[in-house]
């Protein structure tokens, strides 16, 4: 009788025990669901990484040399002296969630405090939080961020969408951005009320400059790289988005957009000499072939192509669609040399004039 009187109990205590470890992991369950925007919008979560992107729970076979180091250097887009968004190259922490922190590093007075070039400063307003980066199948990457972001100027908020957009796309998969504030989708930006709903990408352009191109029909945008510098410290180049006339020579037109300087009262420097003239643009297997008059050669003796025009050059046309790499040519010249006295032999790749390194 006695054996028969404790199996209820035993009984009850188990069943108990069971609804408490039940209860436990739906808790667990509901704090992950709680990271980052809402389920339904974020329909195949992925992390970036730093080999580009991966869909979560997949394994790394082997560790990538960024792991293993404890900084890495991140392509961050800054405002400069002059109110231009360019990009700086910074040694950041290795980290695993590569968006969220680049986003991070945009923030005013937080840790990129004591990286920041001289002249430059970060554009995300003090205090803003990283809630959540998701990236879509579509390539959209959705960018939750706390409501402190809504403090700031008006006059800064294409700025902001800028430097945002072009420091997330440098990531492979992340064709446009969508802003969250606070776990809500935005259909407009929170002060000046720019559209954004159908997210931001770099189609939308950077530094925006007047064109002599009127017709928006028959034009197209596209982003040259001009050279900048301020108080006596390096140069560097700023990207700037305007428009040409579309057609079957687009190479050209891009080429001779720069040739003609930057819009006049910036502080973007002319790195082309006056008289420079390009001849012929031709793509071949993802190498454009260049051919300009001498007028493109500086030095008395020693005629070369300057750092800065090249550069310019390189990083103005691989931002073009199938443009991998330049080849400079100058009629009448057999060799092209470069400032250092080298002969120009190989095209000219993105890597060759940057220090961007790990994207």
């Amino acid at each position: 009788m006695k054996t028969w009187g404790i199996r209820p109990l035993s009984i009850i205590a188990v069943i108990c025990m069971g609804l408490l470890t039940g209860c436990l992991f739906e808790g667990e369950q509901s704090l992950e669901e709680m990271d980052g925007p809402p389920e339904e919008e974020a329909e195949n979560t992925e992390v970036i990484n730093d080999e580009g992107v991966e869909e979560e729970g997949e394994e790394i076979e082997e560790e990538s040399e960024e792991e293993a180091s404890s900084t890495v250097e991140r392509e961050l887009y800054l405002q400069d002296s002059n109110g231009m968004i360019a990009p700086q190259t910074l040694e950041l922490p290795a980290s695993e969630t590569v968006a969220a922190q680049a986003l991070e590093y945009l923030v005013k007075d937080g840790p990129v405090t004591e990286l920041l070039p001289s002249g430059f400063q970060a554009v995300l307003p003090a205090g803003t939080q990283i809630l959540g980066v998701n990236l879509k199948d579509d390539g959209t990457m959705i960018v939750d961020v706390s409501p402190e972001f809504e403090e700031y100027e008006a006059e800064q908020e294409e700025k902001i969408l800028q430097a945002m957009t072009y420091t997330l796309t440098q990531f492979d998969g992340v064709e446009r951005i969508k802003l969250w504030i606070n776990g809500h989708e935005q259909e407009t930006m929170p002060v000046s009320g720019t559209p954004i709903s159908e997210g931001v990408s770099r189609s939308d352009g950077i530094n925006i400059q007047e064109s002599a191109v009127n017709d928006i029909v028959n034009s197209e945008p596209v982003t040259v790289y001009y050279p900048s510098q301020q108080d006596g410290q390096e140069a560097y180049h700023v990207p700037v988005t305007t428009r040409v006339a579309s057609g079957d020579d687009l190479y050209t037109s891009v080429i001779q957009t720069l040739l003609s300087g930057p819009e006049l009262g910036t502080s973007l420097l002319q790195p082309f000499n006056e008289g420079a003239e390009v001849k012929e643009a031709q793509l071949n297997d993802g190498v454009l072939e260049v051919s300009f008059n001498e007028a493109m050669l500086t030095g008395e003796e020693t005629k070369a192509l300057s750092e800065e025009a090249l550069t310019s050059l390189v990083m103005s046309l691989t931002n073009m669609e199938d443009v991998e790499s330049v080849q400079v040519k100058v009629e009448g010249v057999e060799e092209v040399l470069n400032e250092a006295g080298e002969v120009i032999s190989e095209p000219v790749t993105l890597n060759d004039v940057t220090d961007v390194k790990g994207l």
